[in-house]
């Protein structure tokens, strides 16, 4: 089999604002210090300096990300459809040796649009796409109701969907959502040319899997989990932190949590920032805001926490900051509805609650001593939480290589 010798990747943002972006840098970083050519690009910026700096082709188009964009029509326009993100990336593709290279999409909903599909499906280059939300189904990405806040299980595009109003912001938003997803569907051939796509977790298949076609390749690749295999256990029972990370989003729960750590009497202690701050802020004025957070400020303040709360509303994909908290030994209380609570052993290596009003019980239940018992746990659990970047990108070429076999 021919050697993969190029890795072409494309996704929204060029700098790290969350996940999507941090996963794919470390995975371009990671392959280009095998030596091979790694190219990256996105159409948002400015650029990570450390992708130049690892040796990655960095091409940056420097747009706003939709969201961020002042000049709303024209934030509308490219949101369905980047004519200039898909001329560059064509120009990209062009310069690529069909032979050797793979095209990986890490994302397009924020700024790359569904014109990336065309491109990526064309076969002119093998390619593989990583869910990392589930945008190649709902409209609005998550699955959620922003308006009821919970999860929905309305059949996507179906007559209750295009008839409920869901969105964050407002109807007309979810109209423009819709209409995108339309374009994707049709002109942008998503999901319906796709060859190989990789999802993160059980959850995210069992939620996603009736909207994919049957003759996609599905590869289970979990996100990297960074740890140090002998760095010391974290003594969650000497601490009171109760630590969230994470943007403050109406889906994240983090309301829920600073209205419970109030009825619990815990110290909560939120790390990011959002649109929730001042209702955060309302429903419990003693948590602690500390905003943004650098990963050695997090790694600093897991240090000093009790237990990790992860209480998001929504299905998610992963929970990536959950899996890291635990191979440090911070056991962490999470909602058993998403899918960070697929590694969790209730009462051995986390706390796992069924229902949203039972968090304060949670809580309640992480403030005595058992607590040192579950980080105990957590941390000899560590090697099972997932991959270490270096057998992440081994799991990953193997991928890449399949990407060349016929369907």
């Amino acid at each position: 089999m021919t050697e993969i010798e190029h890795v072409i990747f494309v996704t929204d943002h060029a700098y790290i604002n969350g996940g999507v972006a941090k996963v794919a840098t470390d995975e371009a970083k990671g392959i280009a210090k095998t030596g091979r050519r790694v190219t990256f690009f996105a159409p948002c910026g400015p650029p990570d300096p450390t992708l130049a700096e690892a040796g990655v082709e960095v091409v940056c188009l420097n747009q706003p990300d939709i969201a961020d964009d002042s000049e709303r029509f024209s934030a509308m326009r490219r949101g369905i459809w980047n004519k200039t993100a898909a001329r560059s990336l064509t120009e990209v593709i062009g310069n690529a040796d069909p032979a050797r290279s793979v095209l990986h999409c890490h994302g397009f909903s924020r700024g790359l649009s569904p014109s990336v599909g065309p491109l990526l499906t064309s076969g002119q280059i093998p390619h593989v796409l990583t869910m990392h939300e589930y945008f190649l189904a709902c409209p609005n990405g998550g699955f959620y109701d922003y308006q009821r806040q919970e999860i929905c299980t309305r059949r996507a595009l179906g007559a209750d969907c295009l008839f409920t109003n869901c969105d964050a912001r407002r109807p007309s938003h979810k109209l423009w959502r819709v209409a995108r997803h339309v374009i994707m569907k049709s002109a942008g051939r998503l999901p319906r040319c796709l060859r190989d796509v990789i999802y993160l977790s059980r959850t995210q298949l069992d939620v996603i899997k009736t909207y994919i076609p049957t003759n996609v390749r599905l590869h289970h690749l979990p996100n990297p989990i960074k740890s140090t295999p002998n760095a010391p256990r974290i003594r969650a029972e000497d601490n009171d932190i109760f630590l969230y990370v994470g943007r403050l989003s109406p889906e994240k729960g983090c309301v829920d949590f600073a209205r419970a750590a109030k009825t619990a009497g815990v110290r909560a202690v939120f790390l990011g920032t959002g649109p929730e701050r001042e209702k955060i802020q309302a429903v419990n004025p003693e948590a602690t805001m500390a905003g943004w957070a650098s990963p050695q400020e997090i790694a600093d303040w897991m240090s000093r926490s009790r237990a990790l709360v992860f209480p998001s509303l929504w299905y998610e994909t992963f929970g990536l900051v959950a899996f890291e908290a635990m191979a440090k030994g911070l056991p962490v209380i999470v909602g058993a509805w998403n899918a960070a609570a697929e590694n969790i052993e209730p009462d051995i290596n986390g706390i796992i609650y069924r229902h949203r009003n039972d968090l304060s019980i949670a809580l309640r239940k992480a403030r005595t001593k058992h607590i040192g018992a579950l980080s105990k746990s957590a941390y000899n659990k560590r090697s099972e939480y997932g991959l270490s970047i270096d057998q992440h990108l081994d799991a990953l070429f193997e991928i890449y290589h399949q990407t060349k076999l016929p369907v």
